[in-house]
Parts: C-alpha cells; structure tokens; sequence
C-alpha cells in the first residue's frame, strides 16, 4: 500500500500525463482520446513508482518491459516517457506528422522508451507474452507489462495468448485489460459482450484481479499482490472510464478518435490544472 504522500505525487503525475497528452492532441487537432486517457492512471503507477527503466539507456538489458497491445493509446504512453525524460517534451508536437519519431501507433523503432511496435489489435499480447518466455529462458528477473483493451478482448489471438499464458505460468508477466466498456463503434455490450471477463481469464488458469483503474493505490497494490504469487501468470481487470479526465470526451459514446478544437482543448486543460495549481507543470 502507498503512502499518502505517494498516492497524491502518482495522482500529480497522472494529471500532468493527461495535460501533455491534450496537449501534443490538440496540437494535431484529432486522435485516439478515448482509450489514452483511460490507462493514464496505470502508465503512472508503471513508470512512477513500479517499472525498471532507465531514460538514458531504453534499452538497458536489465529494464522492466511494457508492451501496449492496444497500440493506438500510443500518445499517453509518449507524454509519460516525455516526462521521464527519455526524449525531449517538443517532440511530442510532432505527433503522426511527416517524419515524427511518434507516430499514430507505438513503433519500437522510432520512438526510445517504446520496446513493441503494436497497432494491429490482439498481436501485442502475444508477443509481450514471447518476450516474457525468453527472459525466463534467460533466467533474467525483468517483468513483462501488457495493455490490452476490451474490444481488443474480441480478438481470437488474445485467447490463444491466454490459454497459452495460462499454461505456461510467466510469473514475471502481467496482463492489464483496459474495461472501458467502449470500443470504435460503440459500447462493447452492445456490439460483442465480453460476459465475466475476470471468470474467463480464471478458467484458462490465470491469477486474476479486478481493481478501480483509476485508483493509483488499488493498481499499485493489485500488482505488488501479484508478484507474491509465485508460478502462475497474471491479469488485473482495470475498471476504466474511456476519456477519462477530458471535459470533452468522458461519457461520449463515439470517443475512440475524435476532431476537437483549440478551444475544446484548452478548456479541458485549464480544468485539470485546477487540481494541482501548485504543480501544474512538474513531471513525478
């Protein structure tokens, strides 16, 4: 369990991930808002408090690994390694743009700090889940984090990764479904339910647990619980609102990719500096 202290440095930084990513958004002026905004609590916990990294060395052999399957969130994850230092904060103004090293989608070869290309939704989980195996060939101690999303969850790869996962028990692995409810098109009840999701992963012999994806300290406890279990693979069900934290996004059906405008934008910002007037600019 964190501190007071840590629970309001991790939830600062989650507030200023969300800034830098309306920002680098906005600049562009359209992008996927909806399922970047909701695993910006997560990428927090990760590179705050939980994660191996070093930004001057991305590829530091002994670094802990995170792999978001969902690769459209792609902006989010490139706030936070902006904020951390692995590349400089203006590049984040070139996003999807000729010749950006941030493109719409993550591509390890572009961007330092990003160690999966992924995109094409379902092939994140498995690779992830290959580059766990070998580190436990290796007998290295590196972790293997994965996001994948819910509409992603309707990929046939993802259960095949799972069954699989199940199987094979990475217990240096751990799996994050993003349970926005929401996909391109609509709500995922609607279109393709996923039923009992946390049952499903159960029964294909997963260590599994459901937290408030936007509670840092439930997310960081859930995955200090999941280290303590030894020989088995790991998922946590993260309960999320899709745009979360965005006036202009949070609770609109159609909020996967969305057309804003400046003003849309920095209104939304200006809301979130309220909550931490003091701070407003610092990275954790």
């Amino acid at each position: 369990m964190l501190t007071d202290v840590e629970v309001t440095e991790l939830e600062r930084f989650a507030n200023q991930i969300r800034i830098e990513t309306l920002k680098e958004l906005g600049h562009l002026g359209f992008g996927h808002i909806g399922g970047a905004m909701s695993i910006i609590e997560l990428l927090a916990v990760l590179y705050g408090k939980v994660m191996r990294v070093d930004p001057k060395n991305p590829k530091w052999k002994d670094r802990d690994w995170l792999v978001i399957s969902k690769g459209h969130s792609g902006p989010s994850l490139y706030a936070t390694l902006a904020l951390k230092g692995f590349f400089p904060k203006d590049w984040l103004y070139t996003l999807n743009r000729g010749g950006t090293n941030l493109p719409s989608h993550c591509d390890r070869n572009l961007t330092p700090g990003v160690d999966m290309s992924t995109g094409a939704l379902g092939q994140g989980i498995s690779t992830g889940m290959g580059i766990a195996m070998g580190l436990k060939m290796d007998k290295k101690k590196n972790y293997v984090y994965i996001i994948i999303g819910d509409g992603e969850s309707q990929e046939g790869q993802v259960w095949e990764a799972a069954l699989f996962g199940g199987n094979a028990n990475l217990d240096n692995l751990i799996v994050f479904v993003d349970y926005n409810r929401q996909q391109l098109d609509g709500y995922v009840d609607n279109i393709n339910s996923l039923g009992d999701l946390s049952k499903k992963w159960e029964e294909f012999g997963w260590h599994t647990q459901e937290v408030d994806g936007h509670n840092v300290n439930d997310i960081y406890t859930a995955i200090q619980m999941a280290k303590q279990v030894k020989n088995r693979s790991h998922v946590i069900i993260l309960h999320t609102i899709k745009g979360k934290g965005c006036n202009f996004a949070e609770g609109v059906e159609l909020n996967h990719h969305m057309h804003f405008t400046e003003e849309q934008v920095a209104n939304a910002i200006k809301e979130l500096e309220k909550k931490f007037p003091e701070k407003a600019g610092d990275p954790a």
